[in-house]
């Protein structure tokens, strides 16, 4: 989500029209579900999918249109062949797509990507309601816990619904609006530069994690190893400082390269709020780390937080594959918050 608005926000200063594509709601075995996006310009696509295929191949031609008529606007489409909309698709069901016209240079979509960019790199909770009234598609807004912070003022139901997990939020005899997380506060801070690291690290920034590497290993500690990386910092394992008060909204991933370096970031991972610590290692090593632990004042309570071996069971083998098991069960814990 971050890299369109940079896309958005790059097309605007630039004076260059947008439509920003919306799927606003859908039923049945839709290619992508309510709130999947894209941008196009007049060079085409330029980031995003609502799920490819003839779906999104229309939408692009009706953002086209869009386009040259200067207006926004919704569609609706029906994936049946027995209706007369049909897009030779057999999956079957219905998708409302909304296509939000936005003029280059437009004051309030620059302040309003400014706004958006500025929470992802800030600590607070922000969310994107996007209207899908008919009639005015698409229209952007974006609240904090604070309250609004870019874009029109909502309706009190609407920011009443703000919360964990998308949402759509009816208001009043006919207005509607879909809620969705833009920025959460969390990182993910893994101790451990080695290659798992490194395959790992692009993976989550790619799904909306905030990653921060801690190593004790200059040549490990390196921002250039770690697409998407928002830090790296070089820390004594010893005393550990990750930068930051460690929170209940944050995770730990305990990587390092050997069963010292572990011990200690797994201490420093117990001291803190983490919502999520998982370990990498053997049950061997697991046995080995724990009993160090207990000798250390931690109780048979606090071991239970920690998640070991860590990832979901996919029988990983190489670095990369682990890295996708990592990925998937933190996707997994933010998901089930």
């Amino acid at each position: 989500m971050k890299q369109l608005f940079e896309k958005l926000l790059a097309a605007m200063t630039q004076g260059r029209d947008a439509v920003l594509v919306t799927v606003a709601a859908s039923s049945g075995s839709t290619p992508r579900g309510a709130g999947a996006r894209m941008l196009v310009t007049a060079a085409g696509r330029e980031h995003g999918t609502i799920g490819g295929g003839m779906v999104e191949y229309r939408a692009q031609q009706v953002a086209g249109e869009v386009l040259r008529a200067r207006n926004s606007r919704a569609e609706d489409f029906v994936l049946r062949k027995s209706e007369v909309r049909d897009l030779g698709m057999i999956c079957g069901g219905d998708v409302t797509v909304d296509f939000h016209y936005m003029p280059g240079g437009d004051e309030g979509t620059i302040a309003l990507c400014k706004a958006a960019l500025a929470a992802f790199d800030g600590k607070e909770r922000c969310w994107l309601v996007t209207n899908v009234t008919p009639g005015a598609p698409g229209e952007l807004s974006l609240y904090s816990a604070k309250g609004r912070l870019g874009g029109s003022p909502v309706p009190t139901e609407v920011e009443k619904a703000l919360g964990w997990r998308p949402c759509r939020v009816t208001a009043g005899d006919s207005s509607a609006y879909y809620v969705e997380t833009l920025a959460r506060p969390g990182r993910v801070y893994i101790f451990g530069g080695g290659h798992v690291a490194q395959a790992l690290v692009p993976v989550l920034s790619g799904v909306d994690f905030r990653c921060v590497i801690l190593e004790d290993r200059e040549d490990f500690c390196r921002p250039e190893l770690f697409p998407g990386v928002e830090e790296c910092r070089l820390v004594d394992m010893d005393h550990i400082d990750p930068g930051a008060p460690v929170t209940g909204e944050d995770m730990i991933c305990v990587i390092t390269r050997g069963h010292a370096s572990d011990f200690e970031a797994e201490a420093f991972a117990l001291g803190t709020e983490a919502g999520y610590i998982g370990v990498i290692g053997s049950r061997r090593k697991t046995e080995i780390i724990n009993a160090r632990l207990l000798e250390r004042g931690f109780t048979r309570e606090d071991l239970a937080r920690v998640t070991t071996p860590i990832g979901l069971d996919i029988r990983a083998e190489t670095p990369a594959e682990i890295a996708i098991s990592i990925a998937g069960q933190l996707i997994l814990h933010r998901a089930s918050r």
